[in-house]
């Protein structure tokens, strides 16, 4: 299932993310797809103040610690930048598997997984829109629980 959003600006971008944490459940991998300046961190960051409904929650980039772990209620979210690796062998040292399994995994910069990525998870895809604010959002999902929550959630997101 793929589902296509014109998003106006940064506050339609945080409401996105938002709805998308309130389906939040553990072992949900999410794959942020972009090029830099495109707003992969600020979705990830929204996501997570969403999550920990806390708007003032601080979430610094991962982009030189490669992970930032938030233990939230009701679940953990690790928001991984995996810019800086050179070979997906390199995520096991982050323990991505136990983020896989008990966690919320945002992971920008996916392509650094290879064979890694898993199966059942959701893209974004994050693209320049019609003005300098807004953004074309793609989210596709894959695997049957992602299809069915992403199919439920559609109608309130449009």
């Amino acid at each position: 299932m793929e589902k296509i959003f014109d998003i106006k600006n940064q506050a339609g971008t945080e409401k996105l993310a938002a709805r998308l944490a309130a389906i939040a459940q553990a072992g949900d991998v999410i794959l942020m797809h972009g090029t830099l300046g495109m707003g992969k961190s600020a979705f990830c960051r929204a996501y997570i103040r969403a999550l920990a409904n806390d708007p003032g929650e601080e979430v610094p980039s991962p982009t030189f610690t490669l992970v930032q772990v938030y233990e939230l209620e009701p679940l953990p979210v690790w928001h991984f930048d995996l810019y800086r690796l050179s070979d997906p062998e390199e995520v096991h040292e982050l323990d991505i598997e136990d983020a896989f399994n008990e966690a919320v995994s945002l992971i920008e910069w996916p392509d650094r997984l290879e064979y890694l990525t898993p199966e059942n998870r959701l893209d974004i895809y994050i693209e320049p829109g019609s003005t300098p604010d807004a953004r074309q959002i793609k989210l596709v999902a894959h695997g049957d629980d992602w299809q069915k929550r992403l199919s439920q959630i559609a109608g309130h997101l449009s």
